[in-house]
């Protein structure tokens, strides 16, 4: 198979890997699901990915609103108008002189005075000195924009979590239902053996009943195994976006995987990437700004205009022209402590930030090592887990064969299931507190999630790109 047709055969496969993931599965279908899949349909169907990045379109739509305000303004405006007096309008008009020389005029009734008016008007302003409300709105922007640009990525950083304490918590409930099966097979054929063993006169009554509550405890055990299994899956299908009774087949396994950084190396990069930590700094730098545009309520506004007007009563009024340009001055003198009581407000707000932000410095800090020292402590119940899961192993094969032998007592085997079962349930539990604990900590230090839905369309692309390339250099050998 030539490069083409291995690339043309790559391109489809892809499309079709996501075109798959992009839709719902019908209800009852069962689904194959690895933690990047999950991942995928995650980020494609939940809103909370959708809402972050059109907050922080409309945060960059208000900083550029901002950030053009500095520039020239030209408005235009036009009027047509018809109008009147209510009432006859009079007016004097001179008649002659009398014999004395005085003036003589006539009453005349000039009409209602109806007539059109027509006026067009262009002015251009230029902000020149503002005290600080331009620069104070441009800066408040700016960190709002940063703000929910780093808030983007949190979501990100929110949403694996979410997905994988979803996926791991089914693995758990899908390992602890296992577990609780194995159980009742083995007390089921343990009862098998004792009750042959009593159909013989071998044993005494009392440990066929005992056997069997063991058998219906865990039962009554499996029962809600199966039951907390049903429900982390219909959570994971509300995670991705499934049905709610769509049956998920998850292709991973809960194993441990060793984690190589430090306490140190863990708090120096949350330092640097975690996104509340850059939010609450933004979030500083927003309440500066806002002080700024408070202050300038006491400082003087200045601007510099040009206006070009036109006015007469035949359409589009473009005759009777007049312009000006100018400076403009305005300060405000006296608002009864209006503009004072912003300030204060202000400030109080610019203290809340910086104790916001002190206060969110502790808290990650604590995350961290909330997060690592769970990871640790996990990391070490893994081994010694592990160790007595192989311990109650061979006790209960040797309970069995000394009970089987007459030497031991149905106790002993019931004693050893229970903690055989106990053993291998600690064992999945450290796995699974591990695995979430580790989540819990990349989540706490920042690690950046990228979007896997951009990143399916980006390789797309790329692949469609060289698809393209290589059919033009096949063509074009071919002539």
């Amino acid at each position: 198979m030539n490069r083409n047709k291995l690339t043309k055969r790559f391109l489809l496969l892809s499309a079709a890997l996501t075109m798959a993931l992009g839709q719902s599965a019908f209800a009852g279908e069962t689904v194959a699901l690895n933690l990047d899949d999950a991942m995928l349909r995650a980020f494609q169907t939940n809103p909370t990915v959708s809402i972050a990045q059109y907050e922080l379109d409309s945060a960059r739509a208000s900083y550029n609103a901002a950030r053009q305000s500095r520039g020239i303004s030209i408005s235009a405006s036009h009027t047509t108008q018809r109008g009147g007096a209510d009432d006859d309008q009079y007016t004097n008009r001179l008649k002659g002189v009398d014999a004395t020389g005085n003036l003589i005029y006539d009453r005349v009734n000039a009409g209602k005075g109806i007539a059109n008016k027509h006026s067009n008007g262009l002015t251009a302003s230029l902000p020149i000195f503002t005290g600080g409300k331009l620069s104070g709105t441009i800066k408040q922007a700016k960190a709002n924009y940063q703000y929910n640009e780093v808030g983007v990525q949190r979501t990100y950083n929110e949403m694996r979590s979410t997905v994988t304490d979803g996926y791991f918590n089914m693995l758990q409930a899908d390992n602890i239902q296992k577990l609780s099966a194995e159980s009742v097979t083995r007390l089921e054929d343990h009862l098998k053996n004792v009750q042959a063993q009593y159909d013989v006169g071998v044993v005494a009554k009392v440990d066929v009943l005992r056997s069997q509550v063991e058998l219906a405890n865990a039962k009554q055990t499996l029962i809600q195994a199966e039951n907390s299994y049903q429900v982390a899956e219909a959570n994971m299908n509300k995670i991705v976006g499934l049905p709610m009774d769509t049956t998920l087949k998850l292709d991973n396994l809960l194993v441990y995987n060793a984690y190589d950084k430090n306490m140190d190396d863990c708090l120096a990069y949350a330092a640097e990437h975690r996104p509340e930590l850059m939010q609450a700094k933004y979030g500083v730098d927003a309440a500066k700004g806002a002080l700024m545009v408070a202050r300038s309520g006491h400082m003087p506004q200045v601007a510099a205009s040009a206006s070009q007007a036109w006015s007469d009563s035949n359409w589009p009024g473009d005759e009777n022209g007049n312009w000006g340009v100018g400076v403009s001055v305005s300060m405000n003198v006296f608002d009864t402590g209006v503009t004072l009581s912003k300030i204060h407000g202000a400030e109080a707000d610019l203290k809340k930030a910086e104790e916001t932000y002190r206060d969110t410095v502790n808290a990650v800090n604590l995350d961290v090592r909330s997060n690592y020292l769970g990871l640790r402590e996990a990391e070490k119940r893994i081994s010694t887990t592990k160790l007595a899961v192989e311990q109650a192993d061979e006790d209960y094969r040797i309970a069995q064969l000394r009970y089987m032998s007459g030497v031991g007592t149905n106790t002993d085997v019931l004693d050893a299931q229970v903690a055989l079962t106990q053993a291998k349930t600690n064992y999945t539990k450290a796995l699974y507190d591990y695995n979430t604990s580790k989540t819990a900590l990349e989540t706490s230090i920042g690690v950046p999630m990228s979007n896997p839905a951009t990143a399916v369309k980006v390789q797309a692309a790329k692949t469609a790109k060289a698809v393209k390339a290589t059919e033009e250099k096949t063509e074009e050998a071919a002539k």
